[in-house]
């Protein structure tokens, strides 16, 4: 999508997007798409998103709620791709070959803030696998900083707690969530947002866990009120419309919100454990890190990116500054005996030249 001018040009068709990236990817059409529809706006998976869509993408917090065909949907690169790929053509990163050697790609992309820390993200393999919530990029960039001032920082002083695309209410659990910053393991407990309307005697859920989906709710729901084990609900609805998610639960005479809602939150979804597992490569070794030792990973190599976009630089302008000097004259032979017209401290180039190097653009 870099290639194809996508930071700054006008959406296109995700079938273009998706043919041109099978020159880089040998698994299939569909893959691709899937890959590319967890990645965007549309389906809400990432706190910043990295595709800007439109169209149906579907929605994380719907297991039945299918994104439509590639033909049909449009994307190009959010705004935040451009802290991705900033410098990318300045040696910042490795490049490799693609599967049949035809192409390069690279190995990794120049963020400019640790997004390992910011974007979500599932993963399992073979004997692994790797589980990692993402947190607020204000909260990332300002902890980033003052661990590059202060390496003993107090991480959990600035990086509060993790933060969820789907929201929802974090029950905060100060040594939880320590253990997982110091270890990479641990979880934490996320429950429902909702809100009682006492003219309808209704409740609305707008706000879910970010590891379950509203189907999953709607069934436990109806299976606990098939059991018996729920009576306080007369009816229970997925009104879920273009302006977000939304569970209604019609509520008998006399019942008590507050007392369904905790009940609801003890026997179904609507609250929910969020499990970590910083499990991350490092030089191609899988290593589970806590939140310290991430950063101490991304800052070295942020800092060797760095350094290769200064000798690029450098590099570039010393070859410049060779061609410039091969294009000026042939240095003064004076007749008379006495010293030549030569460089000086002060002018190096133009005591050189009979004819001052501003002719040459020196």
């Amino acid at each position: 999508m870099y290639d194809m001018g996508l930071l700054t040009k006008a959406r296109t068709k995700s079938a273009n997007v998706v043919g041109a990236t099978m020159k880089l990817n040998p698994h299939g059409d569909q893959a691709i798409y899937d890959t590319m529809v967890r990645l965007s706006r549309g389906y809400g998976a990432l706190l910043h998103p990295f595709v800007d869509s439109k169209g149906n993408f579907g929605k994380v917090y719907s297991r039945d709620m299918a994104w439509a065909a590639s033909r049909y949907t449009e994307v190009k690169l959010d705004a935040i791709c451009g802290e991705l790929f900033r410098d990318i053509d300045q040696d910042t990163v490795d490049f490799v070959d693609n599967y049949d050697g035809k192409l390069k790609e690279p190995a990794l992309l120049p963020t400019t803030f640790p997004n390992v820390l910011v974007s979500a993200n599932q993963g399992i393999a073979v004997g692994m696998a790797s589980n990692l919530c993402g947190f607020n990029l204000g909260e990332v960039c300002d902890t980033t900083i003052a661990f590059l001032k202060n390496p003993n920082h107090d991480i959990l002083s600035t990086l509060k707690a993790p933060d969820l695309p789907t929201g929802g209410e974090l029950l905060y659990d100060a040594a939880a969530l320590g253990e997982i910053y110091r270890t990479g393991r641990g979880s934490f407990k996320v429950r429902a947002k909702w809100r009682y309307l006492k003219s309808e005697n209704l409740i609305e859920v707008y706000e879910i866990p970010y590891s379950t989906t509203s189907e999953a709710i709607m069934d436990k729901v109806s299976e606990l009120v098939k059991a018996g084990k729920i009576k306080e609900i007369a009816d229970m609805r997925d009104e879920t419309d273009l302006t977000g998610l939304k569970l209604a639960i019609d509520l008998k005479r006399g019942t008590d919100p507050d007392k369904l809602m905790a009940k609801l939150f003890r026997m179904t979804p609507l609250m929910d454990s969020q499990s970590c597992n910083f499990n991350i490569l490092i030089a191609g070794m899988p290593r589970v890190m806590g939140v310290r030792e991430i950063l101490e990973e991304w800052t070295a190599w942020r800092a060797d990116s760095v350094r290769r976009r200064v000798y690029f630089n450098m590099k570039k302008k010393q070859d410049k500054l060779h061609l410039l000097r091969g294009l000026c004259p042939t240095p003064c032979r004076s007749s008379s005996p006495g010293p030549s017209r030569r460089s000086t401290a002060s002018s190096p180039l133009t005591g050189s030249c009979c004819t001052p190097c501003t002719t040459w653009g020196c």
